[in-house]
Parts: structure tokens; sequence; C-alpha cells
């Protein structure tokens, strides 16, 4: 396993014990702060490319060893659909892509990519083959479709969506049904993991995921309060079954990439006065407005962090 600490923000200077946990693994630091201030909650393709390139530089050693990157804010989620082309690259054939969100990241936006848009970009990638995203609660599934959602990775079974729990979403067009949804009277019936009971989801999970190769990507917005504090609103999961997941998926199948995001930081941008304004305008509008406690933030967070590199470390080998 190559372990990768991509610096986007302070997020991870900010807890030095768990840093120092990382290196002693020899983990392998990535210095793109400047990259991170421009591709914040979003980038446009040439920034996007840029940082690519950089994170390419560094995935060095053995190519076919998967690496665990943990990067920062959820404001940068979208870099993930770039650590997946990586892992594809590194590791030809189908695999199955597992998100643990609070969000869908399902969005349109063009030239460039969202926090809230990446998994459209990951699905471009031929080795893909599938999204299962796990433990939305978020308002995103209120009129998903005024909200800009791509829906039809639903229809074509490109995408599968397990909320924790959520009420139906209102829609217009006809999407069907699918393994994580049915379709009735105008809206989509979501099958939630709270409605089918933690256990019973285990089993659920592992039945729709179809491929030897996974990628996991973990939101720690996911989870709640007490077991991460993060820039967005949080889900309703807790760590211990987070963790127990990725332990059941990796016994059957072989990690070929893990991420991890949703520390809290501060955030920074960089670009003219109209990108920074509208990116300002867009966090007043989505994000929380209150600034979390430094000291029970570090001390949360970097718990949180040290859990999932023990259990990835060993569910990647």
């Amino acid at each position: 396993m190559q372990l990768l600490l991509l610096h986007l923000d302070d997020a991870l200077e900010l807890q030095p014990d768990f840093v120092r946990a990382c290196m002693r693994m020899g983990a392998r630091q990535i210095r793109a702060e400047d990259h991170g201030r421009v591709v914040r909650l979003w980038g446009h393709q040439p920034a996007i490319d840029a940082l690519g390139g950089n994170i390419a530089r560094h995935i060095i050693g053995d190519q076919k060893k998967p690496h665990l990157c943990f990067m920062g804010s959820g404001d940068f989620h979208h870099v993930t659909a770039l650590l997946v082309a990586a892992a594809l690259e590194n590791n030809p054939g189908p695999a199955t892509l597992v998100h643990f969100d609070n969000h869908p990241d399902w969005v349109h936006f063009g030239n460039g990519m969202h926090c809230g848009s990446w998994i459209n970009r990951a699905l471009q990638h031929p080795g893909l083959e599938k999204i299962v995203t796990v433990g939305v609660c978020s308002d995103d599934l209120t009129s998903p479709e005024r909200k800009g959602a791509n829906l039809s990775l639903l229809q074509q079974g490109r995408l599968e969506l397990y909320p924790y729990s959520h009420a139906p979403s209102r829609v217009r067009k006809d999407y069907g049904s699918g393994a994580s949804f049915e379709q009735k009277n105008g809206v989509l019936n979501w099958k939630t993991i709270s409605e089918i009971g933690e256990e019973n989801f285990i089993d659920q999970l592992l039945s729709r995921i179809k491929t030897d190769a996974v990628y996991l990507t973990i939101d720690k917005d996911v989870l709640v309060h007490d077991d991460a504090i993060t820039n967005w609103d949080q889900g309703k999961m807790r760590l211990p079954y987070v963790l127990s997941l990725i332990t059941e998926i990796s016994r059957r199948h072989r990690i070929v990439g893990a991420d991890v995001t949703g520390d809290y930081s501060t955030p920074s941008y960089a670009g003219n006065l109209w990108t920074q304004f509208t990116k300002r305008a867009e966090i007043f509008i989505d994000q929380p407005h209150t600034t979390p406690d430094p000291i029970a933030t570090t001390n949360i967070n970097s718990a949180a962090n040290h859990a999932l590199l023990e259990v990835l470390s060993e569910a990647m080998g």
C-alpha cells in the first residue's frame, strides 16, 4: 500500500499526531496548497489538470500497490476522480467505486469539476463499472432535478444510492426502478439503510458489488457530529459501522485504492474577485455558518483518521 498525505489545505497539519503516525508507516506527503486554493469547491479544467499532473508525479514506486490518500476538507472531494483514474491506470479491469457520503455529488457541472459533481467524471473512465453511494441524508435528495442532479445515472444502472434515511424524492421525469429505488406516483422511493437495518444492509451492499476490484472513498460528513467535524452538514452513520462495512467489503474484494476526505479547514480561495465571491456565496448557502471549536475539531477528526488508517491499511494489505 502507498500511503499519501495530500495537503490541499491545513486540515492534516492541524493533526500532528496523525501525520506522525502516517510518516512512521512511510507516508509520502504531497504539498499542493497552491493548487488547493484554486480548486477548492470547484475548479476549471486547466486547474484540475495541473493538480492531476502534480499528483501523478508523486504516485511512484510499485505501481501495483494500491494507494490510500488522506486529503483534508470535503471541499476537495472532486480530487477523488483523479485518484480513481490513477488507481485504475495501475489496475486495469472492471471496478466498483463504493462512495460513503452525506451528499450524492451527482450534479451537472461544465468546464471542470465541482466537489458536488465528480461522480460524473469518475464514471467516464472505461474501467469503472458502477458507483454505489452509501449514507446520504442531505437535502440534495429533495427535488433533485431542480438542484441539477444527473438522475440518468440511476436510470442507466451506473449509480446505486442507498440513503441512511430520507423521504421519497419528488421528480418530474420517469426513471423507472433500480436496485436502490422504486419510482411510483412521481417520487423516487429509496431503499434506505435505516429501513433495511444496518446488519441486513451489509449483505445488501455486498450483493451489489459485482467486480473483484473496488475503490473506496470516504467523506467523513457521512458521520454524526460526535465522530467527525466537517465543513458540511452531516449524516447519521457512526464510525464503527462504516469501519465494519469497509472490513466486510475487503474480505470479499480487492481494494485497488481508497481516499479519505471530510476534515475541517477554514476556506481559502485563489482566483479573481468574481471567483472568490461566487465560491463564498455558494458556501454561505450550502454550508453551516458556525465555526467549530478548534481543540474538539482536532481531537475528533484525528481519532477518526487514526481508526480509518488502521482499518483501511489492513483492508488494503
